[in-house]
């Protein structure tokens, strides 16, 4: 990209940071110091606010870049990621949204230890939210430092690692100053940006074929050099069995794996009702549908406009589709049109970044002080210190992405998703559902499935073709692949389930019916609830 593009792209970043930092400063001259105020923002935005900033938490860097990426690079077999992402919030209404906000206070642990021996749990429930936090967060900076390596062009390893490391210091201070109520201010902003600058492009792709999608498929098809094929399952997914079982893999994470991310259970905290968090969860689908509906415009119509090859020759995995689609309907590299829009448009991106991981960053710390540390080392820790905690478990989450961010720069950011989705459905999933649903469960069946669910994915993980032995993989030079499969879900998830049924029918422990009683009447009706 030529200086043209840097200067405004730039100035609009320092905007929006410059604003997100003052957001972050006013909140923080407000808060009360209270652990409800960390971690929920005090349970006052309502519904629609919540619905917002739930679109902005989900609508990721995946979503916005990975996810167009893979439509315009793969056709048909993209489109499995929209779909996997929007099904997902179903499980998410029917099943957790309202009986989550009745159960707990403010992490996943709250409603898996309601009934159990806390501490074994707590343990448990916080170590697999971290690890699922932290994976979200690296998709997230791989995501920034494919913007800014495109916006500054030749100086692209450099400015990609200055990125990752940008993106991770300013998540710290996101959320160590505001809290969880800075953070969803931020998320609102976020998302209002996002959906508008999705709405300009997809009308600029149907001005630009007269209103008809037909003729932006079937140029997407003729430029995509694979015919009628990219408009056909199996492009990606086809062929021999492994990929089969790489698409139902994936397919399974991605449906399952929204109710079990933490920073999406722990915005149901923000309201003051079951009921508030219900509407929630409704305005969040129709806000986040209508972006995948779009995004799907933006995929095939980066394939019908700038091409695959474009595309590839910018980002291997086709992380920068959707700038370089700005770039072009604005009318080129050359054109002011074209300079201004690709600014926005990359701007809005690097916002959609920086919303997100401020939120996960938030999720993980607080799994870290309220679950980790209250168990570990202070059983009866004062909310004070342990939101103190909290802002200094920030900075160390953030180390930790920043590192794994760096080492992943090359992978697609929908991908690694849904790797992060895949962990979130095999350890939290299961001990999630268990606990809400299943009487007898126990302890030991918590804490079977959790760790039944996590240890198995993250080995599947290290052992599959994403670390070793093929050039793609993290360590092209390196051969300890012995799983073919990309995502584990599809062996990781029954893992899980399988593990907390173990677990509990050789429990020599007797479940609790008073507790499991008041459980249930909580979750239900909100009796007692916080």
């Amino acid at each position: 990209m030529t200086g043209n593009h840097q200067a405004p792209a730039l100035l609009l970043f320092g905007v929006f940071v410059a604003v997100t930092l003052g957001i972050t400063t006013w909140v923080s001259r407000n808060r009360r110091g209270s652990a409800e105020e960390f971690y929920a923002g005090g349970r006052l935005f309502s519904p629609i606010e919540n619905g917002f900033a739930i679109a902005g938490d989900y609508m990721s860097a995946a979503s916005f870049l990975g996810v167009a990426g893979l439509i315009a690079l793969f056709g048909y077999d993209g489109l499995l990621y929209v779909v996997g992402f929007l099904v997902a919030w179903l499980v998410v209404l029917f099943l957790v949204a309202e009986l989550v906000r009745n159960c707990g206070r403010f992490t996943l642990a709250d409603v898996v230890a309601a009934r159990m021996s806390e501490r074994p749990v707590r343990i448990a429930a916080g170590t697999s939210s971290v690890t699922v936090s932290v994976l979200y967060l690296v998709a997230q900076m791989v995501g920034a430092g494919s913007l800014v390596a495109l916006l500054l062009g030749n100086t692209g390893e450099a400015a990609r690692s200055w990125a990752v490391i940008g993106v991770g210091a300013l998540m710290v201070v996101y959320v160590s100053l505001g809290g969880m109520r800075a953070t969803t201010w931020i998320q609102i902003v976020k998302a209002v940006l996002l959906l508008g600058g999705t709405v300009v492009l997809t009308v600029l792709v149907l001005v630009r074929f007269h209103g008809d999608f037909d003729q932006v498929l079937r140029t997407a098809a003729e430029r995509s050099g694979h015919g009628a094929a990219f408009l056909a399952p199996g492009l990606k997914y086809g062929g021999d069995w492994t990929a089969r079982f790489d698409f139902m893999s994936l397919g399974l994470a991605l449906v399952l794996g929204t109710a079990g991310l933490p920073h999406i259970l722990s915005r149901f905290y923000t309201v003051p009702t079951a009921r508030a968090a219900r509407r929630s969860t409704v305005w969040a689908i129709g806000l986040i549908g209508g972006f995948y509906l779009m995004t799907i415009v933006l995929g095939f119509g980066a394939a019908a406009i700038v091409g695959p090859q474009a595309l590839r020759g910018s980002n291997a995995s086709g992380n920068t589709a959707v700038p370089l689609l700005a770039l072009d309907l604005g009318g080129g590299a050359d054109s002011t049109g074209g300079t201004v829009l690709f600014a926005v448009v990359t701007a809005v991106a690097f916002a959609t970044i920086l919303a997100v991981v401020a939120g996960i960053t938030l999720a993980s710390s607080a799994s870290v002080a309220h679950d980790l540390y209250a168990s570990l080392r202070r059983r009866d820790a004062e909310p004070r210190s342990e939101v103190t905690v909290a802002r200094v478990a920030a900075v160390g989450v953030g180390v930790v992405a920043i590192g794994l961010g760096l080492l992943a720069r090359d992978l697609n950011v929908a991908f690694l998703v849904g790797l992060a989705f895949a962990v979130a459905a095999s350890a939290n999933l299961p001990a999630l559902l268990y606990s809400l649903f299943w009487r007898s469960f126990t302890t030991r069946g918590a804490v079977w499935a959790v760790y039944g669910g996590l240890i198995p994915a993250l080995t599947l993980v290290v052992l599959s073709p994403v670390v070793s032995g093929s050039p793609e993989s993290l360590f092209p030079d390196m051969d300890f692949q012995y799983f073919p499969l990309q995502n584990p879900g599809l062996v990781s998830i029954p893992l899980g389930f399988v593990a907390g049924w173990l677990g509990t029918v050789t429990s020599t422990e007797i479940a609790d019916e008073a507790k499991h009683a008041e459980t249930e009447v909580r979750s239900l009706t909100g009796a007692g609830a916080a």
